[in-house]
């Protein structure tokens, strides 16, 4: 892709000129309204369900709506269970839709972009398998994880945009791309939009996770760089000063305000950039699984409106 291609990709993305190089404080320009939670936040609260993964699904979808969420992100291991034991994924998803909540995304399309075009062939069924089950809780996005093995960005790119094709055009829904430490092809932000750029397509788009962010070592500054309708739903979460960043893992994640993340100016950053989508309440954390778990969600809604009204 030229670097014409590049910036008019970028700029197409949320309607406004090319942002590479751009603050993003010119492409909002007034203030966001603040229409969620009462009036609290300009954006839905989602609760990501890993955060009280003991629970049973509906027992999440309950706590989630019990403790004032907007949305819930379910994962796609949950929505197979669920099916297994004689579930109807229809039916849930009009369950979560009569309790007053909805789905900007569910994780995940595991390794649905392996290295080669074997394994490509092979996954696919999978693949498609993970999408009808996202679809038909009525989902709006897909988090597509990319395989450990695969490093070639060309070819990333490539497969996210069939992704892309495949995703919109046959299940309604529109997968975005995470970045995670563990993936070397996709390890920091900046080789997550580099793909999403080059896979040159209107929809595609990323899934920021504050901790991620931290521990892969991307820019926190560079939320600034990009549009807001770029970002499909951004995962909230915080770091303990210790252990030392190279030491953390996934069980670490504090609540929002209880830790050492630059979350307010990041917060900032989303509102000046145009961002609209879902606050993702994401927490692995195994001490907050042996507590009670509606007030555990309970706890991650009221600290993340906390962080919301310190930063703006």
């Amino acid at each position: 892709m030229t670097d014409i291609n590049r910036r008019t990709f970028l700029a197409s993305s949320a309607g406004a000129s090319a942002v590479l190089g751009v603050s993003g404080a010119a492409v909002a320009a007034k203030p966001m309204k603040k229409k969620f939670q009462g009036g609290a936040s300009p954006w839905p609260i989602c609760l990501d369900t890993a955060t009280i993964r003991p629970a049973s699904l509906e027992d999440k979808v309950a706590f989630a709506a019990k403790a004032g969420y907007d949305a819930i992100e379910p994962w796609d291991g949950e929505l197979a269970e669920y099916e297994k034991n004689g579930g109807n994924l229809e039916d849930l998803g009009k369950k979560i839709k009569d309790a007053g909540l909805f789905v900007p995304s569910v994780i995940g399309l595991w390794n649905a972009i392996p290295e080669n075009q074997e394994k490509w062939d092979a996954n696919m069924e999978a693949t498609r398998n993970r999408m009808r089950m996202i679809s038909a809780i009525g989902a709006e996005h897909a988090q597509v994880i990319p395989s450990r093995e695969v490093t070639d960005e060309k070819w990333m790119a490539d497969r996210y945009r069939d992704l892309l094709e495949i995703g919109l055009n046959d299940y309604n829904i529109n997968p975005a791309l995470v970045f995670v430490i563990f993936l070397p092809g996709s390890r920091r932000m900046g080789q997550a939009v580099a793909i999403a750029m080059d896979a040159d397509h209107p929809k595609a788009k990323i899934i920021p996770d504050v901790f991620h962010m931290y521990i892969g070592d991307s820019s926190f500054d560079s939320l600034r760089r990009i549009n807001g309708d770029m970002i499909a739903i951004f995962q909230f979460n915080d770091a303990p000063a210790t252990p030392e960043k190279a030491e953390l893992k996934d069980k670490d994640r504090v609540y929002p305000g209880d830790g050492i993340l630059p979350l307010e100016q990041s917060l900032r950053d989303l509102h000046d950039i145009g961002f609209t989508g879902c606050v993702s309440v994401e927490l692995y954390n195994e001490e907050y699984w042996k507590q009670d778990l509606y007030t555990v969600a309970k706890t991650g809604l009221d600290k993340t409106l906390a962080v919301i009204d310190k930063a703006l």
